[in-house]
């Protein structure tokens, strides 16, 4: 039984429930793209699918708007896809469980994927309605946007038609995006050289900080677990002596670290019970440092056992943390053109060791091109400084704001009447597609918009019900007056 039946609009709800149905996390969303083939297929709808799996939906316009220019509508496929520790559910080859809560839709145990599963659903609710005005609509359903927007990237765009692009990845309603930072992936790799050696192995381990996206959280002061820890071992290195096995942190390039540590060696017991003090003094002087941002970390130090073990030397180790140390991280500069909006900034977020490797991973962003080209070789420069090599990857250009939209005054209007307030225009730090889309299709006139959701890319995620009707609302009285 469908626990969203009675929820109206009940096609997109319906359409929303089908997608959840079927496992789509970044990297496999081959399903859900055989679908999208499948119900343009039944509806008799021209497609085309790529190799990468990105779909575009084509519909002819409706009566008495047959001279009106083409319209596209566009969103992602792909979803980021967590589990909470103790949900057995196979993301991999599973949907999800849905329930509701008061106004919030949720799925039992993991991430519900509103982002950007409702660009779907809205698109399809029109796609398969025979009794809502539109123009010729060209329907873009991209994959893997959580992982660089690499569907976006490889898209073949030179049949379609349409010059306003209507995005439906946002998740605050009321609020118009008209521009969006660039960005860049750089990942560096540092060789290791071990040698064997004998002691007691600790783990420093830094964790309790709040973390979050590196586009929407990056201006808030939150501190970098990944950077505290290179700190922490720079401190410790000068005051006692241990060798280093390992060290990790983070989980992806576009979300501030929130936890990372590091594996060493000592080779007596009061070598220990010193770094256990010199713990407590960094704790103290890092909760000052971040008292106005953050929660208190917590620093601990784990014994896991006597033995032999295969230890970095020491070149390699000094290597590592002059690396977390010089690197540049959090914001760069901020704009002169819009009040309060991060124009350049930076966040190692993964570092991690491999058998032979020291790896940092790096989300870099920017509104303005030259700046984002001069943070990423400053990045390269540091590395190669330190005897590492880069590789980037996931460019994607800035969307720039456009003085002359007819798209945005469109809806502008449309939101008035319809609400009767003013929406808010705005420009972020975060990446959308639109960028990417635009530097393919000149003359693109693009806006962003989406239903209110929640804790995004997480399991508290939540989508409004209300807002979603509002938002569908919204979306069918724009391309009635376009």
């Amino acid at each position: 039984m469908e626990v969203l039946q009675d929820m109206e609009p009940k096609r997109v709800f319906h359409y929303f429930e089908q997608i959840c149905s079927m496992p789509h996390g970044s990297g496999n969303t081959r399903r859900i793209s055989d679908w999208l083939v499948q119900f343009a297929t039944e509806h008799k709808l021209a497609y085309q699918q790529d190799t990468l799996g990105n779909v575009i939906i084509r519909k002819p316009a409706t009566a008495g708007y047959e001279d009106h220019d083409a319209v596209m509508l566009q969103g992602h496929m792909d979803m980021v896809a967590v589990k909470e520790a103790d949900c057995l559910k196979n993301l991999e080859t599973e949907g999800l469980d849905l329930e509701i809560t008061g106004d919030d839709l949720h799925a039992v145990g993991t991430s519900l994927g509103g982002d950007d599963g409702i660009a779907i659903a809205y698109a399809l609710a029109i796609l398969e309605a025979d009794d809502i005005p539109h123009p010729e609509l060209e329907v873009v359903i991209t994959v893997d946007e959580e992982v660089g927007m690499d569907g976006a990237t490889g898209i073949d765009l030179t049949g379609c038609r349409a010059r306003k692009l209507l995005n439906l990845d946002s998740e605050e309603e009321g609020i118009l995006t008209v521009s969006c930072a660039g960005g860049v992936r750089i990942k560096s790799m540092f060789p290791l050289e071990r040698t064997e050696t004998e002691g007691e192995m600790l783990q420093i381990r830094v964790s309790g900080l709040k973390g979050g996206h590196s586009g929407q959280e990056i201006n808030k002061g939150r501190a970098n677990a990944n950077i505290l820890l290179g700190q922490i071992l720079k401190e410790l290195a000068g005051r006692v002596p241990y060798r280093i096995l390992a060290v990790s942190g983070g989980t992806r390039d576009n979300v501030i670290p929130s936890e990372a540590a590091a594996q060493i060696v000592v080779q007596d017991e009061t070598v220990a019970a010193g770094m256990e003090t010199m713990l407590r003094e960094q704790q103290s002087a890092i909760a000052k440092r971040y008292r106005d941002s953050e929660n208190p970390v917590v620093l601990e130090l784990l014994r896991q056992g006597r033995g032999t073990y295969s230890a970095w030397t020491s070149e390699c180790a000094e290597k590592m943390i002059q690396y977390l140390t010089t690197q540049p991280n959090g914001v760069r500069s901020m704009s002169k053109q819009i009040e309060g909006l991060v124009q350049t900034s930076l966040n190692l977020g993964v570092i991690a060791t491999e058998d032979t490797f020291f790896t940092g991973d790096q989300g870099l962003r920017s509104s303005v091109q030259s700046e984002l080209d001069a943070l990423a070789e400053q990045v390269e420069r540091i590395t190669g400084v330190l005897g590492g090599k880069t590789a980037r990857r996931g460019a994607y250009p800035p969307w720039e704001y456009r003085e002359d939209s007819e798209l945005r005054d469109v809806m502008i209007a449309s939101y008035q009447e319809l609400f009767g307030q003013k929406p808010i225009v705005e420009a972020i730090h975060a990446g959308l597609e639109c960028g990417i889309l635009a530097a393919k299709l000149p003359g693109l006139d693009c806006v962003s918009i989406g239903p209110m959701m929640h804790d995004i890319h997480s399991t508290s995620e939540g989508l409004s019900i209300t807002s979603t009707q509002r938002c569908f609302r919204y979306v069918l009285d724009i391309l009635g007056r376009l």
